[in-house]
């Protein structure tokens, strides 16, 4: 319950749908004479701010410490027994449809899972992630990536599938309970930057010891940051997924879900 709960309230409160429907809000407003003038401010002030969130640098400060918060895997030599891929970068739907792999903005994630999986020819390959949107057929991710890995030539015994998970906690869980990790060994956790510090929360806290190896950064450093967009929808994508990242940051530590509100790299 708490899943489908938590999936339709961030559909209405995801920043760019809240901005639209208060304009809408505002507009309607505009037809009753008591209100017309509230609500024409109303729709005023909120489509500047669309604007302004849209256009202006905001949604990078809000998403750069997330990003920032676990550096760039550096391979120090020593053996990696094994590589986890987290779900979120394939379209699971419409990649069952067409039958041909289709990926989203978060496609950095199999890219380097690929790369990782030549350079570590021994290491275990565990992919987690089920079918994780309510509006969506349900259609597992784990398998699709698993298959277009079998075809990039990756050996199909060095693959695990982990196909039940629809949230990050239930990675964690899930992907324990099928590895049962040695003391010892060494996993690398690869998923987008701006979400490895709940994944390594989450994971710390299943007790499954991970390297993180972020990758598919938003953001950049210096001047690059406060750049304005050309676009209003980029600007606003980005802050959709900031929020959305803070809130479950703050709801899983919260909920008890992580130990750590944003846990720190270790040696």
């Amino acid at each position: 319950m708490f899943y489908y709960v938590s999936k339709v309230f961030w559909f209405f409160a995801t920043p760019s749908n809240l901005l639209v429907s208060l304009i809408l809000l505002g507009l309607i407003l505009t037809r009753f004479s008591k209100l017309r003038t509230f609500g024409m401010a109303m729709a005023v002030t909120f489509t500047l701010t669309t604007l302004a969130l849209g256009i202006l640098p905001i949604a990078n400060y809000v998403l750069f410490p997330l990003e920032q918060r676990f550096p760039v895997f550096v391979d120090d030599g020593k053996s990696v027994e094994g590589i986890i891929l987290l779900g979120g970068s394939v379209e699971s739907a419409d990649s069952g449809e067409r039958g041909v792999l289709v990926s989203n903005e978060a496609s950095e994630r199999v890219l380097y899972a690929i790369e990782l999986a030549y350079r570590y020819p021994n290491a275990r390959i565990l992919i987690s992630g089920g079918g994780g949107t309510v509006f969506s057929n349900g259609t597992a991710e784990a398998p699709i990536i698993a298959d277009y890995l079998k075809r990039v030539g990756v050996d199909p015994s060095r693959i695990v599938i982990e196909d039940r998970s629809r949230t990050t906690s239930e990675n964690g869980q899930f992907s324990r309970d099928l590895l049962k990790p040695r003391e010892g060994e060494r996993w690398l956790l690869i998923t987008s930057a701006w979400h490895m510090p709940r994944a390594m929360a989450v994971f710390e806290k299943a007790g499954l010891p991970v390297i993180a190896y972020p990758v598919d950064f938003r953001t950049n450093v210096g001047f690059a940051n406060q750049r304005p967009r050309a676009f209003v929808s980029e600007g606003l994508r980005r802050l959709d997924v900031s929020m959305k990242e803070w809130v479950g940051v703050i709801g899983y530590y919260a909920t008890g879900r992580t130990d750590e509100l944003l846990p720190s790299p270790h040696d």
